[in-house]
């Protein structure tokens, strides 16, 4: 919990108190209306034991308080990023690791600064401790009240907000992938959309995939026993209809490769290959909170990928919703087959203004830009500067790859239309697999966003402020894309 106070008051077990080196230098100390603490704070920076260092942490006992004098280093040199890592180490220290209420005195006021330090304290301090079974070793960081030193802000509000949907992402992806499956994230939407006059939800399960030939979709389902399903939500936010902003989510629930099977060490962590459709399931639920004013079509592919004596086939074609045929060169590029069937019926049946897919797409794009940034391709420069303005004001990052006509020669078959594997063998993968997709867009202004670096860690140690596991990564990009366009 995060509340906001005007002033300090040190009347909680802990006070936590950020300060820059320029701080330290200038012998600047926050209001602290305890004569004793700030005296001891003097002397030690008099003395030169705490100098405001970047992870710096000098802890003062008062009473039956603990005081901790926490160093962000040189005002000009810190990052935001930094400074989510600093505040979320703190609050994870062995220090405040029994204490539940803890003060925070920030040793700067502007909105970027606070922000960061609401998503140090709600992203940093998530962790998934639903499977362990003894409380000493469940992290409980996510249970402290965190009480902020600054004015209330409606802004601040909606930071927390935005948390609460990346919250919910890593817990549908953390989760057990045989609990994660069709029905469940079909039954967390309704539940986010329930009593909602501006919402309304198409739902395909297998009879309507086949009816209406999402032959892709329903080929990379063929050897699981759960149903496969392409959910949309459409939200009126608007004063008016149209213009409309599609969101498309691969969501494979695991994925095994099918019958070109991943080997160990590439399969373990597969029940995150259904980021890109939680992570617009999270953006769904902060259109909601934030009563967002945009009309935005939300939609998420839902399948497994596993094997059994149903399993499609390398080498079969397919006939897929938008009339094209695909011959499958490799089982494991099935997310571009779900995606490719439900981008081309969002496209048809609702003509959104523009559509962005969200997908652990290829590990071509882990080796291109490694696991801090998420791929971008796009057909359009507008909407490729619009998603890095938002990357860059949420630290939700994407570098902008090459997409360009020569391209769709790559992901041609001779047998069929397509083929789901590019001709360029171990080169490019990331940017043929966006242009496959591309193939499904017609003329809409699009892009791809690729996650597969991002979206998950299994580091024990987690990455950056993140705890091991899924990350959220998209979430809050896509929210401030939709908040600012």
């Amino acid at each position: 919990m995060i509340a906001f106070r005007p002033t300090a008051k040190l009347d909680k077990q802990a006070t936590v108190i950020l300060f820059d080196q320029d701080q330290v230098k200038k012998r600047s100390l926050p209001q602290i209306n305890n004569r004793q603490i700030r005296e001891e704070i003097l002397t030690l920076i008099k003395n030169g034991i705490f100098r405001g260092e970047n992870q710096e942490v000098f802890p003062l006992g008062v009473k039956k308080q603990i005081i901790l004098l926490v160093g962000v280093g040189k005002k000009e040199k810190t990052s935001l990023t930094a400074l989510r890592i600093t505040v979320r180490n703190v609050l994870l220290s062995n220090h405040l690791k029994k204490i539940k209420d803890v003060e925070l005195i920030t040793h700067e006021q502007s909105e970027d600064v606070i922000t960061a330090l609401i998503e140090a304290v709600l992203i940093g301090t998530y962790s998934w401790d639903k499977y362990k079974s003894k409380e000493e070793d469940k992290q409980k960081a996510e249970e402290k009240n965190i009480y902020l030193i600054t004015a209330k802000k409606k802004e601040y509000d909606d930071i927390i907000s935005i948390c609460n949907g990346v919250t919910l992402t890593r817990n549908l992806v953390n989760e057990n992938a045989d609990v994660t499956n069709s029905t469940y994230i079909e039954r967390v939407i309704k539940e986010l959309i329930r009593g909602r006059k501006n919402t309304s939800i198409e739902i395909l399960n297998q009879k309507e995939l086949k009816a209406k030939g999402l032959n892709l979709h329903l080929a990379v389902n063929q050897g699981s026993p759960n149903e496969p399903k392409l959910i949309i939500v459409r939200y009126r936010g608007a004063a008016t209809d149209g213009n409309f902003t599609a969101l498309v989510g691969k969501g494979i629930t695991f994925d095994t490769g099918g019958l070109n099977l991943k080997p160990t060490g590439s399969m373990e962590t597969m029940r995150c290959d259904m980021s890109g459709a939680a992570s617009v399931i999270g953006t769904l639920k902060n259109a909601i909170a934030l009563n967002l004013r945009k009309n935005v079509i939300f939609a998420v592919g839902i399948a497994e990928n596993v094997t059994g004596s149903r399993s499609y086939k390398p080498g079969d074609i397919f006939k897929c919703y938008s009339g094209k045929t695909v011959e499958i060169g490799n089982t494991d590029a099935e997310g571009r087959l779900v995606l490719a069937d439900a981008i081309a019926y969002v496209v048809k049946n609702y003509k959104p203004a523009r559509l962005i897919d969200i997908a652990t797409l290829t590990g071509a794009c882990v080796v291109a830009l490694g696991y801090d940034y998420s791929g971008l391709v796009t057909n359009n420069d507008d909407l490729s500067r619009a998603l890095v303005h938002a990357s860059n004001a949420t630290d939700d990052r994407v570098w902008r790859l090459p997409s360009y006509p020569e391209i769709k020669d790559y992901v041609k078959s001779p047998i069929a239309d397509l083929k789901n594997t590019s001709v360029l063998k171990g080169a490019g993968g990331a940017i043929t697999a966006a242009e496959f997709l591309r193939q499904f867009t017609g003329s809409t202004i699009w892009a791809h966003l690729d996650i597969a670096g991002t979206a998950f860690t299994d580091s024990p140690k987690g990455r950056w402020y993140y705890s091991h596991g899924a990350t959220g990564a998209g979430v809050r990009l896509l929210t401030r894309y939709l908040l600012n366009n």
